[in-house]
């Protein structure tokens, strides 16, 4: 079994910082992109950030320069620092990874439980 577990989550003012983890654990071959996602209430949910395994980034246009992600191979781990954090970045933050449990297996995508982030303005 695979799980992803993220914590990091929080409430906190216009401007301020957080820094979402997320790791994975048990039976894992390898891991392929690592993502992380959110969803706003009444909003569908959108990708915010993704790492492949070479540590290839790219992000949604509105957090381009204030959200960083990173992720440690040796820990099956992914990260997202956010910076300048603004009341629109408001929502339930979802780690997403493409995971293959063996050598014959095809990588399929797992799912946190998600952290809520609130940002107050």
């Amino acid at each position: 079994q695979v799980q992803l577990v993220e914590s990091g989550g929080g409430l906190l003012q216009t401007g301020g910082s957080l820094r979402l983890s997320c790791a994975a654990s048990g039976t894992i071959f390898s891991i392929n992109a690592m993502s992380w996602y959110r969803q706003a209430p009444g909003k569908q949910r959108e990708l915010v950030a993704t790492i492949t395994s070479g540590g290839s980034a790219n992000y949604a246009d509105s957090v381009k320069g204030r959200f960083t992600i990173s992720r440690n191979n040796a820990k099956n781990t992914v990260d997202l620092q956010m910076n300048s954090l603004k009341p629109e970045d408001t929502a339930v933050y979802y780690c997403n990874a493409d995971i293959s449990v063996g050598p014959a297996f095809w990588a399929k995508g797992y799912w946190g439980q998600g952290t809520q982030v609130t940002v107050s303005s």
